[in-house]
């Protein structure tokens, strides 16, 4: 036996890298039944198979120029890393984007920007820009709420991120003044550190759910009883990834934590079917709207990502004829992206959020319902620039998913659905999660926000407007290829949109119903 560990000893380490290549190349060329390429091509055939497995990385630091790479290019990450650390953004020696590219927005400045006094709330905070609307108000909730930010963090389950990701943004809005939507996984601890929250539910009914998978009105009344800081309600018909396709939650992600959140069984695949059991028609729908808002106090929205019309049209009837329906209305689009779904859907279900919402809105429009309703866009919208284009639209907030990711960390490495995220956020990983920092990543979402609200402010008086909710659709030019420069958004989509009513900011800063300082207000009644 000495011997012969003496005789491999004494071989060369070259000789030992010459035998594992013969060991390759035999496996390659008589035992592999699967891949052509390494059969025909032994040894060297691999090199194929990882040069794709790390040609996203190659692409993304080496060959995409900064305005190339999608869902997000490097310019807008870039923008959004500097903005999250309080960073210099700011680009030199002028732009680099094709300002002739179609749908390039141009907002339009004033000659004179609007000046603001020396009490003006923006004076001594830059960044507050609450919403202008109230949901719940018209409808008479119990609990009516005006979103304390225009921008907010959107809906995305604990179990599809981590849940140091989710703690990290939940204390994160807390700082900010905004609202957490908490997706569709259900009320986790880690949304419970202060900050508002909206809860958020779909056809698995996480969270509210009763033994035989139904939605339990007992389990709504009690979430809501129990945690005082949830101020609103959203029924998920759909989302921007995967519209009308429902899910499955395999039994091996399933921990004891999840399980008692979901309200599901540990280890067993859990269903998420692709319609709602609680209502199967549009009049049903608005029926349990009303049954959700009277037993909860709390305002009840509906989110969607769009496409056939004919039923919102018939919403929007039953609306005026029942003076009833939704406080709310979340529009997401196509190009929505936080939840894994086939190619197919994330690629063709489903408009993209511009058209999606000029569709949805022309209807509500037409019938007088526009001011009774909150809208919010949720679409890569997490840029002033294009939330400007949204607000001159008639969106009131706006939700941010991986714009909000990206704060705390987000790579875009795209592997979000394999449990793998080197950034910590998108997996359930012990290990990858230790590298999220709770109070740095949480700071860094607050800067996010602050950041973008400071600059939408900026953009807003240059156009000679106090508050965003006052942009027009012909405050917006759009480049299109039909042989004219530009159009405005009037021109482009055909409709004018609702004048919004607003009085002046000191008025939102000292509305009863303002969100985003529940903290403030416990302490206050404390005292």
């Amino acid at each position: 036996m000495e011997n012969i560990l003496n005789f491999l000893g004494s071989i060369s380490w070259w000789i030992w890298i010459i035998i594992a290549l013969i060991l390759v190349a035999i496996r390659d060329m008589f035992l592999n039944k699967k891949h052509t390429i390494s059969h025909n091509f032994p040894i060297v055939g691999h090199l194929r198979y990882l040069l794709e497995s790390i040609g996203p990385e190659i692409r993304q630091y080496f060959v995409a120029n900064n305005r190339e790479e999608l869902p997000f290019n490097r310019i807008e990450r870039g923008w959004v890393y500097a903005s999250s650390k309080n960073e210099n953004n700011y680009e030199g020696f002028g732009t680099d984007r094709d300002i002739y590219q179609h749908q390039h927005i141009f907002i339009k400045n004033c000659m004179i920007p609007y000046k603001m006094d020396k009490d003006h709330p923006n004076k001594e905070d830059k960044t507050f820009l609450p919403c202008a609307k109230v949901m719940g108000l018209y409808n008479n909730r119990k609990k009516p709420y005006r979103p304390g930010s225009v921008i907010n963090v959107s809906a995305m389950s604990f179990g599809s991120l981590s849940a140091r990701a989710v703690e990290s943004l939940n204390i994160g809005i807390q700082k900010a003044n905004a609202y957490h939507n908490t997706g569709e996984g259900g009320l986790s601890p880690y949304h419970s550190n202060g900050g508002d929250v909206i809860f958020h539910f779909g056809t698995g009914y996480f969270g509210v759910r009763s033994e035989d998978g139904n939605f339990s009105m007992k389990k709504m009344k009690d979430l809501v009883t129990k945690n005082p800081f949830i101020r609103a309600i959203e029924i998920k018909l759909s989302q921007g990834a995967k519209p009308g396709k429902g899910g499955v939650l395999p039994g091996a992600k399933i921990t004891p934590q999840i399980a008692e959140i979901r309200g599901v069984e540990v280890g067993k695949d859990v269903l998420s079917p692709s319609s709602h059991k609680a209502f199967t028609d549009v009049p049903e729908l608005l029926q349990f709207i009303e049954d959700i808002a009277n037993e909860t106090g709390l305002p009840v929205g509906i989110k969607a990502a769009i496409g056939k019309t004919e039923q919102w049209e018939l919403l929007a009837k039953l609306m005026v004829e029942t003076n009833k329906g939704p406080d709310f209305i979340t529009i997401d689009g196509g190009e929505g992206g936080t939840g894994a779904a086939p190619p197919s859907f994330a690629d063709h279900v489903s408009l993209p959020w511009v058209y999606g919402f000029t569709a949805i809105y022309k209807i509500f429009q037409k019938y007088n319902l526009t001011d009774r309703i909150v809208f919010i866009g949720s679409g890569k919208l997490g840029f002033p620039a294009k939330a400007a284009m949204a607000f001159a639209m008639g969106v009131d907030c706006i939700n941010v998913a991986r714009e909000a990711m990206m704060s705390i960390g987000c790579i875009q490495a795209q592997i979000c659905h394999t449990n793998r995220c080197p950034s910590g956020i998108a997996t359930q990983s012990k290990w990858l999660q230790k590298g999220i920092d709770i109070p740095l990543k949480s700071d860094r979402l607050a800067q996010y926000f602050k950041t973008f609200r400071k600059e939408f402010i900026e953009i807003t008086h240059a156009t000679g407007y106090e508050h965003p909710c006052q942009f027009t659709m012909q405050d917006i030019d759009l480049n299109v290829d039909d042989g004219e420069l530009t159009k405005t958004l009037e021109e482009s989509f055909k409709y004018i949109k609702t004048p919004v009513e607003y009085t002046c900011a000191q008025d939102l800063k000292d509305c009863t119903y303002l969100g985003g300082y529940y903290k403030n207000q416990i302490e206050q009644q404390a005292s």
